[in-house]
């Protein structure tokens, strides 16, 4: 059996999340919405076109909403580029599924811009067979698109995939592309996911999973799915 593993980025792989409530808390404040950072955590999700249309209507046309994302962006990219570094472990894990040829690839709903910037400053082209960013779908999470073109990039079913992710959105979205998901306690806590019956382990970081640990997860998956 094939098998591929797929990451989300932001709070999956970085730990960045705070980092972009708080840019999107100030860009809001400009636009005159006032939103705790709670409020935040628990609203933006998504691609940040969806979001602003979401917050806001019609308020902005398109070309606007996109000029509105790439300055919020820009502040992130600014602010978090000293303390940009992958989560704990994650480098070894990479490098392990490199050794043993394990496909890998990105889900995204980072713009290309973010996903470039870490891709870059962390040299971590060389692990990954594809990468999906908020460029190359039409529907941002949870709808699965990202994750079926993910799959699709390593030639490998989604049936066959395990999915990285950070929160309920994200692990929604493995749901939906019919994958378990790992979920990495970045951004929120367990109870927050009770409702999944496809979470198979939460981490606080890379060290608390194997390859060998996570191959399994998939394995045991596709066979639930055939006594289904």
């Amino acid at each position: 059996m094939n098998q591929g593993f797929i990451f989300d980025m932001d709070g999956t792989m970085v730990d960045n999340m705070m980092t972009h409530h708080r840019a999107w808390q100030i860009k809001l404040r400009e636009l005159g919405l006032e939103m705790s950072l709670h409020e935040v955590h628990q609203t933006i999700h998504g691609k940040n076109e969806e979001i602003i249309e979401r917050l806001f209507g019609d308020r902005f046309t398109t070309e606007e909403r996109r000029a509105i994302s790439a300055d919020k962006e820009a502040r992130y990219r600014e602010v978090f580029k000293e303390k940009l570094a992958l989560i704990e472990g994650l480098s070894d894990f990479l490098n392990q599924c490199l050794a043993q040829n394990i496909p890998l690839s990105i889900g995204t709903a980072a713009p290309p811009e973010n996903v470039q910037f870490a891709m870059d400053n962390l040299d971590l082209h060389r692990f990954f067979k594809k990468v999906i960013n908020a460029s190359d779908v039409t529907k941002g999470k949870p709808n699965p698109e990202v994750f079926e073109k993910a799959a699709a990039g390593m030639g490998i079913p989604l049936s066959h995939c395990l999915v990285f992710e950070d929160s309920p959105t994200g692990a929604t979205t493995a749901l939906n592309a019919g994958c378990p998901v790992v979920v990495i306690l970045t951004t929120h806590k367990k109870e927050e996911f009770a409702h999944l019956p496809n979470v198979v382990k939460f981490i606080n970081d890379y060290t608390e999973i194997t390859v060998d640990e996570a191959l399994r997860f998939i394995r045991q998956s596709a066979q639930a799915g055939e006594n289904i």
